[in-house]
């Protein structure tokens, strides 16, 4: 039995739109076996992989291997190396707790664990690094996957690619899927990916923080809060961004951590002022929600593309969520929370 387990993550953290990350303690997990003594069953599951799904999604994700994300990416990545199907009878049971369309890293998990997929049932021996290059081809932003194959708190950057690898119809993309499935088979083998092309700091992380995540039961699609940004802004909204860029990235490490710094160094003006007309309260959330109101927060902003909220604290987390749990509920909305820690190690794979 080989067990993968990739965390989930939010991306942005206040000013760090598209460029800062961190995992945090929801994992997807992959449960993969290889039975070559069994019979084979009648019809022959697809591409010889066999899907059984529990979780988050549970009643729309697709169980054909051609279809769905993580069985799409890793056969993406067996391609590239002259194998067209997965090992005859390949059963790959997925548990996935992480909410989809929420804001927490869900697409990205999951070509993270099919990119770590088709290393373990290919036998290819590649490296965390290699096998994010094969992941920034399938997700083009690198915060989420970044966060949960390196794990802790990342920045990170991508390579320019070259077009024409960027159009190939092989490869799956992320944002389109499950509709249309995201990569054709064309009878071709695919492009590998350049060497190198994602780069990324670890950042550290005071002991004292950890991460309360304010789900709501609604989806924000990625493409429509990306829809709803501006083609261009102005110097000065991108010199406020950069300026708490730059401080937020250390004092997120200093312990003990100072409220007043970081709250201030996560705000932003880059995305989460246009993604107001998707998250209702979201606005009167960021603002009023401070740590002179609730003491032992330090800092909140939209989790990704949202809707998820995540408020950084060292203490009163209950309160802190009761109270962004309530404004909620005056727009109607229900939610959840949870509270989360850092996932340093990031995505593992193990063998029993």
């Amino acid at each position: 039995m080989i067990t993968i387990r990739v965390p989930c993550s939010s991306a942005n953290i206040g000013p760090g739109f598209d460029v800062l990350g961190v995992s945090l303690s929801i994992w997807l997990e992959l449960h993969v076996k290889i039975d070559r003594n069994a019979s084979t069953p009648s019809p022959k599951p697809s591409l010889n992989c066999s899907i059984t799904y529990e979780g988050e999604g549970a009643d729309h994700v697709p169980l054909d291997a051609r279809h769905n994300l993580i069985t799409r990416t890793a056969l993406y990545v067996l391609q590239c190396h002259d194998k067209r199907e997965f090992p005859a009878f390949t059963h790959v049971h997925i548990i996935n707790p992480i909410p989809l369309g929420r804001g927490l890293g869900s697409s990205g998990a999951a070509v993270v664990a099919g990119v770590m997929l088709g290393n373990v049932v290919g036998d290819l021996g590649l490296s965390k690094d290699r096998m994010m290059d094969y992941c920034l081809m399938i997700e083009r932003h690198p915060d989420n996957v970044m966060a949960a194959m390196m794990g802790g708190f990342v920045g990170s950057y991508l390579l320019e690619l070259d077009p024409k690898d960027m159009e190939r119809k092989e490869i799956p993309l992320a944002e389109v899927l499950p509709e249309p499935a995201g990569g054709e088979d064309t009878g071709l083998k695919p492009p590998e990916p350049p060497l190198g092309i994602g780069h990324y700091i670890k950042f550290g992380w005071a002991k004292e923080i950890k991460a309360i995540a304010i789900i709501p039961d609604f989806e924000v699609a990625t493409a429509d809060a990306r829809r709803v940004l501006p083609k261009s802004y102005t110097a000065k909204d991108m010199i406020f961004n950069f300026q708490r860029l730059a401080v937020l990235t250390t004092a997120l490490t200093r312990s003990p951590p100072d409220a007043d710094l970081i709250f201030l160094a996560m705000q932003d003006k880059v995305h989460q002022p246009y993604r107001k007309t998707l998250i209702p309260g979201l606005t009167e959330i960021l603002a009023s929600v401070t740590p002179k109101s609730h003491p032992g927060l330090l800092g909140i902003c939209l989790s990704g593309a949202g809707p998820t909220i995540l408020a950084l604290a060292t203490d009163n987390f209950e309160k802190i969520a009761e109270e962004i749990l309530r404004r909620f509920k005056e727009e109607g909305i229900h939610s959840r929370w949870e509270l989360l820690e850092p996932a340093h190690d990031g995505a593992t794979v193990t063998y029993s």
